[in-house]
C-alpha cells in the first residue's frame, strides 16, 4: 500500500473548472493503476476515472467523458484530474485510489475492488 495525499477541491459555479491532485507520499510509486472516486451525499462510492501508470490507457465513466481528463507526473508520483465544464451533480468528496502492485492493466480498475490504497477525499461542491 501507499499514503495518497489529495488536493484540489473546493467550491465553484456550475461550467467552473477545477484540478485535483494525488500525490504518493514518501515513496516512488511502482504500482499499475491511480484512479478518481467520488462519493455524493447519501450515495455509494462511485467510479470516475483511471490511468496505466506505466502506459498510455485510461478510463472513464460515462457521465465524465468530455468533461474530466485524467493524467499523471512519473517525475512527481502525482495524478491529477481535471474538471471542466462542472455541473451540480458533481458534488461530491472525490477519493483517489492506487493500485501499488504489479498487476495487468484491465476492467478491474473501473471498480474499488482494483485498488490497495485510498486517499482521505477532497470535497468538491458546484453550486447552480
Amino acid at each position: 500500500q501507499v499514503q495518497l495525499v489529495e488536493s484540489g477541491g473546493g467550491l465553484v459555479q456550475a461550467g467552473d473548472s477545477l484540478r485535483l491532485s494525488c500525490a504518493t507520499s514518501g515513496r516512488t510509486f511502482s504500482g499499475t493503476a491511480m484512479g478518481w472516486f467520488r462519493q455524493a451525499p447519501g450515495k455509494g462510492r462511485q467510479f470516475v476515472s483511471s490511468i496505466h501508470w506505466n502506459g498510455p490507457s485510461t478510463f472513464y465513466a460515462d457521465s465524465v467523458k468530455g468533461r474530466f481528463t485524467i493524467s499523471r507526473d512519473g517525475a512527481k508520483n502525482t495524478v491529477y484530474l481535471q474538471l471542466n465544464a462542472l455541473e451540480p451533480e458533481d458534488t461530491a468528496v472525490y477519493y483517489c485510489a492506487a493500485d501499488s502492485r504489479s498487476r495487468m492493466w484491465g476492467t478491474r480498475y473501473y471498480t474499488s475492488n482494483g485498488y490497495n490504497s485510498w486517499g482521505q477525499g477532497t470535497q468538491v461542491t458546484v453550486s447552480s
